[in-house]
């Protein structure tokens, strides 16, 4: 079927005037629909990744109109059902979504100042706080063991023990790294579990485009049950570090705490009293994991002969990987100002 014949399939305001490609997101199409009525954001679903997209969908419509039913005078996305009231539509081409377009907010891929940083924290921080209600237990795990930390570390001796690309020889000192710091998957305490966005950065929140201030937060398709340390831990591995995932020259590769500080200040001032004293205290621990987990990964895919990760050149996944060890570095040597700093905003 033709993009418009499916538009049609939803119920959709007013005639369609023109379909145009939207963003640059690396998962799913996505194009802007506009009508003589109304604007909309339509996209293929990718079931290489979400294989089971009623389970995602599922995920998407309770959370939004959670959201929607409990914060009214808030922005929330709005999906579009089908003219049969089904959450999206399949065909010979794939499996499609519909939801309301929400005009001027931009999305940025790298924070402009500290200031952006912070908006993305307030934003990520009122989501946990108002699903804080929200039974997690009754929502599906749409990718199996994402932040399964334990888990992708099996995965990585197994690769390191197979060494099917021969390239063990390359990393071995890295290895050796993860390895020695196996300790860090454990947090040492029972934390609650809570509906988590669980891909907690910049771009996936829409940013006034006048003001600065955060409208919401996007891109709900990894909403799963899973921890707060991790959402709040993943926002710092990739925002608060001074260079991008990729850089090449270690030497511009840090991790700031005045970013960090940045966060926390927002975080806490979205969150409010939602988290225990547990959760508050483990956020630290939260970076430190997850930057450790997204090493671990980068690592498994370079030995593996780079089958997950996108890459434009051999070593692409190992130069990401180093970048991560590197943060992970200077966390471990920055914990107890990171302590410090919770300290001093936690409400």
């Amino acid at each position: 079927m033709e993009a418009r014949d499916i538009i049609k399939q939803f119920d959709i305001n007013g005639n369609i005037i023109s379909i145009s490609p939207l963003g640059n997101g690396h998962i799913n199409d996505t194009c802007l629909v506009v009508t003589d009525m109304e604007k909309y954001t339509f996209q293929r679903i990718n079931t290489d990744i979400f294989k089971n997209p009623d389970e995602l969908m599922d995920n998407v419509f309770a959370v939004t109109e959670y959201l929607k039913q409990n914060y009214p005078d808030d922005k929330t996305i709005n999906y579009i059902r089908t003219l049969d009231g089904k959450k999206f539509f399949c065909c010979d081409s794939g499996c499609y979504r519909l939801s309301v377009y929400i005009d001027h907010v931009i999305a940025l891929d790298i924070a402009r100042n500290a200031d952006d940083f912070y908006e993305s924290a307030v934003a990520f921080g009122n989501f946990q706080k108002k699903l804080s209600g929200f039974k997690a237990d009754t929502l599906h795990e749409t990718i199996r063991n994402f932040h399964n930390t334990a888990w992708r570390l099996e995965n990585l001796k197994k690769a390191a023990a197979e060494d099917s690309c021969g390239r063990l020889k390359t990393v071995e000192q890295q290895i050796k790294f993860c390895l020695d710091r196996q300790s860090c998957i454990d947090t040492g305490v029972l934390l609650p579990l809570r509906v988590t966005h669980n891909d907690t950065k910049l771009n996936n929140v829409l940013l006034d485009e006048k003001t600065g201030k955060g409208v919401c937060v996007i891109d709900l398709d990894t909403v799963m049950p899973g921890l707060s340390v991790n959402d709040f831990g993943d926002a710092i591995r990739f925002g608060a570090s001074t260079a991008a995932e990729d850089e090449k020259d270690l030497s511009k590769v840090h991790f700031s705490l005045e970013l960090f500080e940045a966060y926390t200040r927002g975080y806490f001032y979205g969150v409010g009293n939602a988290l225990t004293d547990d959760e508050i205290r483990m956020l630290p621990h939260g970076a430190v994991m997850m930057t450790y987990e997204c090493a671990a990964r980068f690592l498994t895919d370079y030995l593996e002969g780079d089958t997950y990760f996108k890459t434009d050149y051999p070593e692409h996944n190992l130069v990401r990987a180093l970048t991560q060890l590197r943060l992970v570095e200077e966390m471990e040597q920055n914990y107890e100002k990171m302590h410090k700093i919770i300290q001093k905003y936690r409400p």
